[in-house]
This record gives structure tokens, sequence and C-alpha cells, in this order.
């Protein structure tokens, strides 16, 4: 469930596509957080951590917890899962159950950030990556149960992206964290980061030149059509599967002249990751993991999960365009982050209106 990827033009220049895939759908909303915009990242026992936000930023969040009639949604309960700054950062959370563990113990006087604020804390306050890993050398992180989500404790790991190419990825594995380079840019679930590059060293033979005949004895046999030097991908939709096949589509997919062929050229390699409802599927007795959402109303109609690809999003580094569209669409929405410069204020919109009656994403939030 997730797949992350860089794609880079004629030209070098970056954009991001992601997808997200649950079991449910939550009730996602598109979110504009000004520059200047301060906020607080809270964990129980350590003094809040107060921080103001230096760059505006697009994004997708999702609810740290279920509103009630008593205590609704507010902004502070939207924890961000993607998005895009004005200086090209790209930040993206992707499923990985194993975060959870021991953590090392941090000096009650500390403010900590609280790991569901980490996307926010990345995109309102850093530039680039080197900024990212510097500042996490000195900020203790601390993973958190997420109400939303029945308590589990935060199980995540994270990417970040930006426009001048570099790569970073945040792990907690059992507890600890780790920060790793990036090379391939590309990014899915479990298991460690370190493993699936290790993994990359059985797939030296990938290359997308077709070898369409050959001869066996006094044979010649030949291809009736192209596309044999995919065979050797990985076919199944598993997070390792993904990251082989993200990494060869990163790599070989043709570089466009311009950013608008990119950003065309990015959407039908993140075709390749999209995922019907009902492609796999998991009865309760086959004890299949999925993360459940409490208080949530079920999917009664069917008598197993199916994960399916919620929502996908295409960021341009350069430009600063964040495309997105949910599972009910297949059109893009486009937000230009230079144009909502001037606001002030956050803006959102539900991600469930998108494709239906907005159109110009930019426009509508500025009309909010």
């Amino acid at each position: 469930m997730c797949t992350a990827l860089v794609y880079t033009d004629a030209t070098g220049a970056s954009y991001l596509g992601r997808t997200l895939e649950l079991t449910i759908d939550l009730p996602y909303q598109v979110v504009y957080f000004p520059a200047g915009l301060a906020t607080t990242s809270q964990i129980p026992g350590h003094p809040a951590l107060d921080y103001e936000m230096h760059h505006g930023c697009l994004t997708v969040t999702m609810p740290a917890r279920v509103p009630t009639a008593e205590k609704p949604m507010g902004l502070a309960d939207l924890k961000v899962i993607e998005g895009l700054n004005d200086a090209g950062l790209t930040f993206s959370l992707l499923s990985y159950p194993s975060a959870a563990g021991k953590q090392q113990a941090v000096e009650a006087t500390r403010a900590i950030l609280a790991v569901s604020d980490l996307g926010s804390w990345v995109l309102g306050r850093f530039a680039t990556v080197a900024e990212v890993k510097a500042a996490l050398a000195a900020q203790p992180v601390m993973l958190e149960a997420l109400p939303i989500l029945g308590g589990v404790v935060s199980p995540f790991h994270y990417v970040v992206n930006d426009a001048a190419g570099a790569s970073l990825v945040i792990e907690f594995d059992a507890g600890k964290m780790t920060l790793y380079d990036n090379p391939v840019r590309v990014m899915t679930n479990g298991p460690r980061f370190d493993w699936h590059l290790t993994n990359l060293d059985n797939y030296t033979f990938l290359s997308n030149v077709d070898k369409s005949s050959a001869t066996f004895g006094g044979h010649k046999a030949v291809q009736p059509d192209s596309g044999i030097a995919t065979a050797g991908l990985p076919s199944s939709s598993t997070s390792v599967g993904r990251f082989i096949r993200a990494v060869y589509y990163a790599t070989f997919a043709e570089k466009a002249d311009t950013p608008d062929a990119a950003i065309r050229t990015l959407g039908h390699v993140m075709n390749n990751f999209d995922r019907p409802r009902g492609i796999s599927i998991d009865y309760p007795e086959g004890g299949g993991g999925h993360m459940e959402v409490k208080g949530l109303a079920a999917d009664t109609a069917h008598a197993y999960a199916t994960e399916f690809t919620s929502w996908t999003s295409l960021s341009d580094l350069q430009r600063k365009l964040f495309f997105v569209r949910d599972y009910s669409h297949l059109n893009f929405t486009c937000f230009d982050l230079s144009a909502l410069s001037g606001l002030k204020a956050p803006k959102v919109v539900p991600l469930s209106r998108l494709g239906a009656d907005l159109g110009d994403g930019t426009k509508s939030l500025l009309a909010v």
C-alpha cells in the first residue's frame, strides 16, 4: 500500500508521483498551509514544540482522530501525509508496520516533535533535504499511538525529496530512527529501506531493450510483438515487487522535453501502480494485515478486505504544481503554489470534491 517515485525529464527536472492504498476511504482533506502560520506539536510529558512555517505548502492530510459532535475536527487534527512546498520540497508518508518499538529516552525538559507532525514540520520549515537532515540531528522525534487507527503506534516511514535531486528516507524500525540517503528516489513499504537496495542486486539484468529473437539449436525463436524486456519484472503488488518496478519505470521511462509532457509521462507511469478494488482480497480468516480505522463505517457489502488506490498525486518540483485525483475520478485537479502564495490563512477542501465540481483547484482554494 503506497508507491512513490521520482521521474526526471530531459533537463534533469524532478517530478514526484505517489499512490496511496487502503481498504477503506478516509476523510482526506487538501490543505494549504501558508508561510507564517504558527503551530504546535505536543507529546505528553514534554514541553510543547512551537514552530512557525517558513514555507507555504499544499498537502493531503488525514485526520488524527474520529470527530464527534462534542469535539469536531480542527486544523490541528489534520496531519500531513503528502505535500509540496514553495521551495520544491516534497514529503510522503508510506505504510511501514515495523516502525513501533522501544525508543530512545529523551529528557522530560526537552520539547519533542510528534511524528504525526513531521510532515508539516518538514514542509513548513525547510527547503532542501540537507536542511532536513541537519535539523533531525538536533530535534528529537517520537512515535505515538494514533486514535484514528485504534491506538496503533505510527506504522509509517517517510521520504523527502528536493528540487536539486536529493532524497531522504526517515525510517523508524523497532522504535529506532535511521536516516538513509535514497539514491534511487523510490519508496514503497517494508522490509527496511536498506533491504530494498540490497535486493536490487538481484535485478542487474534488467534493461528496457527487447531481445526479440534467439537461436536454440537449429530453431530461431522470434517474439510476435514488443515488450519482452519487462518479463523479468516482479508481477505482484507486494511492496518488494513494486519497489523493483518503480525503479525500472523511473529509470527507463522516456525523458520528456517539456514540463507538461513530463507530467503526462509521470501520470502514465503511475497508472502502472493503480490498483482497482478486488484485484487482491483478504478474507478475515486468512489473517491478512490491514490498518483498520476505528469509528469509521466498515464495508458491510463485502465479506473481504480489498486494498485500492484511494488517491494518486503528482508534484512538479520546479514549477511548484501539485496534481491529485481520487478513486472516483480519472482526471487530476491542479494546484499552483505560486498563485496561492499570497494567502495568509490556511485553506481546506475535501479531497472527495475534487474532480466532481472543482476542476481548477487553485481557484477553488482561493474562493474558500
